[in-house]
């Protein structure tokens, strides 16, 4: 192996630089540093950290470009700008929110490629959504980690597809609401329910979209029995989350609620057309799931008298694979 070679895989396993960027974010280095050079000493003062770590974890992400070292000290600069504000990417850096938590969780990937089980129980004790309902503020950044990730797709999954055909859908696990709002407000003859074990945010999102006449959330476990008689149950990034047994679950709740002419929507990063192999090994040591191939979806599904009628790629990021009961 020549010396490039070997300089370049390392580069590409090197932790420090991964790690650098999401303690430089929990830690607010960026907005505090956007627009004023500040000292190490001063700045681990008001941190409460130590001051010489904080300047070697400052000194080398100013070598990568997203701080200034100056003579007074550290500035954040344009580049760094990427890491400041509210963005999907702080959001998923930051060590105190369920992304950043939950990409810890890649420290377990041997077990979990050993095991096929999720990482995360390893690590944390409990699973992902168990880590949720213990602590609410990891579920409040999670609902922000969902309506950022799905901001830029949702006008293209709402108008991308026919669901003015449908009178009333059920959004399974549909969180924050920001998709159902989207599909009803384009769909004026559509009412929608909500089932998510937290509707607190998407009641807010409903009313915010004027739309408490044809939109409920409902506070349930999508494990439960759901709400019976809907012409589509919607799963959106859902069964990505989980293992085939409980994937299954989830559909077999939706066909047991279904009318008999209804519809199972599974909207999601297919495997080999919109997913993407590090999303793969994400939803394994996380959830010991998988972005799942079309063929893969058809064989599940079919297990629980579900038969695959079309797949339709709604937007740059999912597609939606359409079933019907068989």
């Amino acid at each position: 192996m020549g010396s490039d070679d070997a300089n370049t895989i390392l580069r590409m396993a090197g932790l420090a630089t991964p790690m650098a960027l999401r303690v430089a974010v929990t830690l607010g280095l960026p907005d505090r540093l956007r627009g004023e050079e500040v000292a190490p000493d001063r700045l681990a003062a008001e941190l409460g950290v130590a001051p010489v770590p904080l300047d070697l974890l400052l000194g080398h992400l100013a070598k990568l470009g997203f701080f200034d070292n100056t003579p007074a000290g550290y500035r954040t600069t344009e580049y760094g700008e990427n890491l400041c504000g509210d963005s999907l990417v702080t959001v998923l850096l930051n060590l105190d929110t369920a992304g950043g938590r939950a990409e810890l969780a890649f420290t377990e990937l041997l077990h979990s490629v050993t095991t096929g089980e999720a990482g995360y129980d390893r690590r944390y004790g409990r699973g992902f959504w168990a880590d949720l309902t213990e602590h609410p503020p990891l579920r409040e950044s999670f609902d922000r980690q969902m309506t950022h990730r799905l901001h830029a797709e949702v006008p293209q999954l709402a108008g991308g597809y026919d669901w003015g055909r449908f009178a009333t859908v059920v959004d399974v696990g549909g969180g924050p609401g920001t998709l159902l709002a989207a599909i009803l407000a384009a769909h004026p003859g559509t009412r929608g329910r909500l089932v998510d074990l937290d509707v607190s945010v998407a009641t807010r999102t409903f009313a915010a979209h004027g739309l408490e006449d044809r939109a409920e959330a409902i506070t349930r476990s999508f494990f439960d029995p759901l709400p019976a008689g809907a012409d589509a149950y919607l799963l959106c990034d859902i069964l990505h989350n989980w293992d085939d047994e409980h994937a299954g679950r989830v559909l077999a709740r939706c066909v047991e609620a279904a009318r008999p002419d209804g519809r199972v929507l599974v909207v999601e990063a297919v495997g080999g057309r919109r997913g993407r192999t590090e999303m793969d090994l994400a939803m394994l040591v996380m959830f010991g799931g998988r972005e799942r191939r079309v063929s893969e979806f058809r064989a599940l599904a079919s297990a629980h008298g579900l038969v695959l009628d079309a797949v339709t790629d709604v937007s740059g990021g999912r597609s939606l694979l359409e079933f019907h009961i068989a």
